[in-house]
């Protein structure tokens, strides 16, 4: 390989690093305006109304991926907050049994890596996977047949284990 070839290569592999970096929400400044968000990040996988008249803008990398970024953005246009979702930590604070319907969980998750039965239980269950520690988890949340939230768990990945030598 010439000398200006693998310059050429570095500057593009650099370049790619540094777009992917642009384009994490975490790194999105509170305040910048809806415009600049889609700029910086580019389009979300979904958008839903918030009762306030904003926006939520939300980055899901799932199914496969362990991340969902909501990107609020208040009725005057600008980014008032950005919060990774899939974090243990906070779903005790978050999710609403016997409060929340499916539309609650959509708009705080997005779509679920998996929609299951469990004989002990009358509705479905929806999944997503997650990274508590580097360790790989799962969060259950279990939905009623009229649609409401009945109430939630989480649990190891045991696939993931079984892997392991």
């Amino acid at each position: 390989m010439t000398w200006s070839r693998a310059a050429t290569v570095i500057v593009v592999l650099c370049s790619a690093l540094l777009a992917g970096c642009a384009s994490d929400p975490s790194r999105l400044p509170l305040g910048v305006d809806r415009a600049q968000a889609l700029q910086q990040l580019g389009p979300p996988t979904s958008v839903y109304p918030m009762p306030d008249g904003g926006q939520r803008l939300q980055y899901s990398y799932g199914p496969a991926g362990f991340a969902v970024f909501n990107v609020d953005v208040d009725a005057t246009g600008h980014v008032r907050s950005v919060r990774q979702e899939l974090n243990e930590g906070l779903f005790g604070s978050t999710i609403r049994p016997g409060e929340w319907r499916v539309e609650d969980v959509l708009r705080t998750y997005g779509p679920p890596y998996e929609q299951s039965r469990v004989t002990s239980f009358d509705g479905v269950v929806w999944s997503w996977r997650y990274l508590q520690i580097n360790n790989r988890r799962f969060l259950y949340i279990y939905i009623d047949p009229t649609g409401r939230v009945d109430h939630y768990n989480v649990g190891d990945d045991l696939l993931d284990r079984r892997w392991r030598w």
